[in-house]
């Protein structure tokens, strides 16, 4: 029984390490790519729910970047309308 426990241990420690190196990758990549052509609206996120499965900041980042997406979104959509 010993030996099972070490090994699940040993495979949760590993998960974590590999979903660190991936996600904190394109996270990196977003992040130049802000200053790079390329989509970072679309990677910065990408990265940041790839490390939010392991990872209760980048969870917490995430949904705060959903939040002021969603704010940013909203004013644009509603800019030319009317205000009443």
């Amino acid at each position: 029984m010993m030996i099972k426990s070490s090994l699940h241990l040993t495979y949760r420690i590993a998960r974590r390490i590999a979903i660190f190196v991936i996600g904190a990758t394109v996270l990196l990549i977003g992040v130049l790519l802000v200053f790079l052509p390329g989509p970072a609206v679309v990677v910065i996120p990408t990265g940041l729910a790839i490390l939010g499965l392991e990872f209760a900041w980048a969870r917490h980042w995430l949904h705060k970047l959903k939040d002021k997406s969603k704010a940013a979104f909203d004013y644009w959509q509603n800019r030319g309308s009317p205000s009443g």
